[in-house]
């Protein structure tokens, strides 16, 4: 639609007089005209054609005796054809007769010849010459050809300063075609400034003389507010205008208005009607909304076997987005038999030709296997050339895949940088999983006030995930002022939305009256609705309400039952409580082996205090084989997450020599680390020993404990400042 109309080198079209005289013997009379029968109508035939002949020999006596005008009609004569044989050979010979005699239309017409090569060689140079001549001495066709050959650059230098002032005297002397190519020039900005303004003054003027197509961009320019204020009454006017003539851009435009209601009511129906006369012009854009408005499930035109037909038409008649949309209705199922194999193909028709979408889909395909064989390498290259494009979606998607590792090398930092550029688009994804990796410092430095700007942003837009993790923060004091009120505001909003996370939250706000009026039934009430959707941390939080008796009546068989619903889903404290349950027989008979298989549950999902509890079954052989080797080994792994009991426990095995190598420098070690993080009566186990093993080390036993401390050994986390000093051995 905004190609630049190139009008074509043109004649003057003049009526030969053989037939200018029939019309005028028509014209006289005032009777209405009868019909006529086939033989009359032959019989006038032959009559024109009679008097068009004798015509012609009587332009030739006046041509032989070098009458310039008669010279031109009988050059245009034998080009036509019109009361003579058509010979371009004495077309031109006349033609260059009364053209070096000065007359403006022979001079045109010969041009014209040598433009387009008919009749002669092909020789622009000569073309313009002629064009020259015509239009030097006014005339607006010759003003036309010549502007439209500086336009171009074609048998001269390109000039567009010159094409538009020949344009501008063509246009002037009414030419329609100089109207409507000096009105694209200053549209496009072709070799001269963009001017809307003039544009529109041209395509006024060529609309106001019929012209659909100018009809048409003066709908644009209102529509748009190009050299006009934007009236988009006015812009539909002159698109019907444009519809009226068969112009299948009018017809498409106004169709849009009547499908959104710009300038004239909305009316789907008729917007309809007007995209299919668009279509059966072979508009494709036409055919492709066609198909978008059956696909469109709230619409009251909804048919997506009408929708699939359209969309192929518009494939066939050269939209590749429409392939797209094939693509989808295959994947669903929608108007056609739902083929994933189906929709990979159309995803790749369009994906091939660049369609940013079917790009994205196809990565889709890719990565999940559905009509393709899974590929995450071709997932990835896909998103790529998606995201390159700037589509969020594809951005997101290949920012994860960075983010995880999953078809390309793990990059924190490209994820990072990928989701920041779908998170500027307004991804509401993006900018959650930018946020997580600022708060977390992962792929980015650590800034949690740049994570609660993002997570503000999602906020704000009503994403429950990020209203939750910005309450997180305000309730926690973290990257943000310490703000209970407000973190239970966001809260509320999130749980309004059914977010499991939020209500779990906000039940244990409710249930201990923090920054709330404590609600023990209210936080139950949450607690279910958050459990009911899958939420382990909520089910333990139920096992435990109904096991202390808080805001309920103490009953231990519930909450066996709710830390056993938990524990299945992998919640490992509730796998830690439900194994001590099983170990002490409370709420449930007792059972050593059920308490073991709970509590390995959950040391080897990493709770420390279930593996240290391992630890001590192997140790003692409570409940699980004696294997002091293991035993060591489970103490080792709670030590390393930091469990002072682990620490205090593995000291011993170390101090003893019991399942690990006697390493007294060791023990004090992790006797000093236990103590640092201790309390209570473990704090005063660990000491003593600490200082028990500290009497019986000399000074470089002490000294290889303080290095351990400081600079971390097998099964010795990174030092704390507070252990860096084994306790002060006693005084003897």
């Amino acid at each position: 639609m905004t190609a630049q109309p190139i009008p074509p080198l043109r004649r003057v079209l003049r009526l030969s007089l053989a037939a200018a005289t029939l019309l005028a013997a028509a014209a006289t009379s005032t009777a209405a005209p009868l019909p006529l029968g086939p033989d009359e109508i032959a019989a006038q035939e032959a009559a024109r054609r009679a008097e068009a002949a004798a015509e012609v020999e009587r332009l030739r006596e006046r041509a032989e005796e070098g009458d310039a005008q008669a010279q031109y009609l009988l050059g245009y004569a034998y080009a036509e054809g019109d009361g003579v044989m058509r010979d371009l050979a004495e077309a031109l010979r006349w033609y260059r007769a009364a053209a070096e005699q000065g007359e403006r239309h022979a001079q045109n017409n010969l041009g014209a010849m040598y433009g387009t090569g008919e009749g002669v060689p092909q020789d622009e140079e000569e073309a313009v010459r002629w064009f020259r001549r015509a239009a030097r001495q006014g005339d607006p066709l010759a003003a036309l050809n010549l502007g439209i050959r500086y336009r171009d650059g074609v048998g001269v230098e390109r000039d567009p300063a010159q094409a538009v002032a020949w344009l501008e005297r063509a246009a002037r002397g009414g030419e329609l075609d100089a109207q409507l190519s000096l009105a694209w020039m200053f549209e496009q900005g072709d070799g001269v400034p963009p001017d809307p303004a003039a544009a529109l003054r041209w395509f006024r003027r060529a609309a106001n003389r019929g012209d659909a197509g100018a009809q048409n961009m003066m709908g644009v320019a209102y529509g748009r507010g190009k050299g006009v204020p934007v009236d988009l009454a006015e812009a539909a006017r002159w698109y019907r205008r444009a519809a009226a003539q068969g112009h299948s851009h009018g017809q498409l435009n106004l169709a849009h208005r009547y499908r959104f209601g710009e300038g004239v009511p909305l009316d789907l129906e008729e917007a309809a009607r007007l995209y299919r006369r668009a279509a059966g012009q072979g508009e494709a854009i036409a055919a492709y909304e066609l198909g978008r408005l059956h696909a469109d499930e709230d619409g009251p035109l909804t048919d997506y076997a009408e929708a699939a037909r359209w969309y192929r038409m518009a494939v066939e008649l050269g939209s590749i987005g429409a392939a797209n949309e094939l693509g989808v209705l295959y994947g669903r199922g929608q108007g056609v038999a739902q083929d994933y194999a189906e929709a990979a193909r159309w995803y790749r028709m369009a994906a091939e030709k660049g369609v940013a979408t079917a790009q994205l889909n196809l990565a889709h395909r890719y990565r999940f296997g559905q009509g393709v064989d899974q590929d995450l390498e071709e997932a990835a290259r896909w998103y790529r050339l998606a995201a390159a494009q700037g589509d969020p979606d594809a951005q997101f998607g290949l920012a994860l895949m960075h983010e995880q590792g999953t078809g390309v090398p793990q990059d924190r930092a490209e994820a990072a940088r990928l989701y920041r550029l779908a998170a500027e688009q307004g991804d509401l994804a993006a900018q959650f999983n930018l946020a997580l990796l600022y708060e977390e410092g992962t792929g980015v430095p650590q800034d949690l006030e740049e994570a609660a700007r993002l997570y503000r942003l999602g906020a704000e837009q009503g994403d429950a995930d990020a209203q939750y993790q910005l309450a997180s923060m305000y309730l926690d004091g973290r990257g943000v002022p310490l703000d209970t009120k407000e973190g239970v505001r966001l809260l509320r909003l999130a749980v309004a939305q059914g977010d499991a996370f939020a209500q779990n939250l906000l039940g244990h706000l409710l249930l201990n009256g923090y920054g709330v009026t404590k609600d023990p039934a209210e936080a139950r009430r949450l607690f279910l609705l958050a459990a009911e959707q899958g939420n382990e941390v909520a089910m333990f939080n139920l096992g435990l309400i109904h096991q202390k008796g808080l805001g309920v009546i103490e009953d231990m068989a519930e909450a066996t039952r709710w830390y056993t619903l938990a524990a299945e889903h992998g919640d490992l404290d509730a796998q830690r409580e439900l194994a001590g349950m099983y170990e002490n027989g409370i709420g449930v008979n007792r059972d050593m082996d059920e308490a073991v298989h709970w509590y390995r549950r959950a040391a080897e999902g990493g709770n420390a205090d279930a593996r240290n509890m391992m630890g001590f079954f192997h140790e003692t052989g409570h409940g699980a084989p004696q294997d002091l080797a293991e035993a060591a080994r489970w103490y080792r792994l709670a030590a390393d997450d930091g469990d002072a009991y682990g620490r205090y426990n593995l000291g011993l095995l170390h101090e003893q020599g019991r399942g690990v190598e006697r390493d007294q420098a060791m023990a004090l070690a992790l006797f000093s680390l236990a103590a640092a993080d201790a309390d209570g009566s473990l704090f005063l186990l660990a000491t003593a020993a600490g200082a028990r093993v500290g009497l019986a080390l000399d000074a470089a036993g002490r000294e290889r404990a303080r290095a351990l401390i400081r600079d971390g050994a097998p099964a010795l986390p990174p030092s704390r400042e507070a252990a860096l000093e084994p306790p002060a051995a006693a005084a003897p």
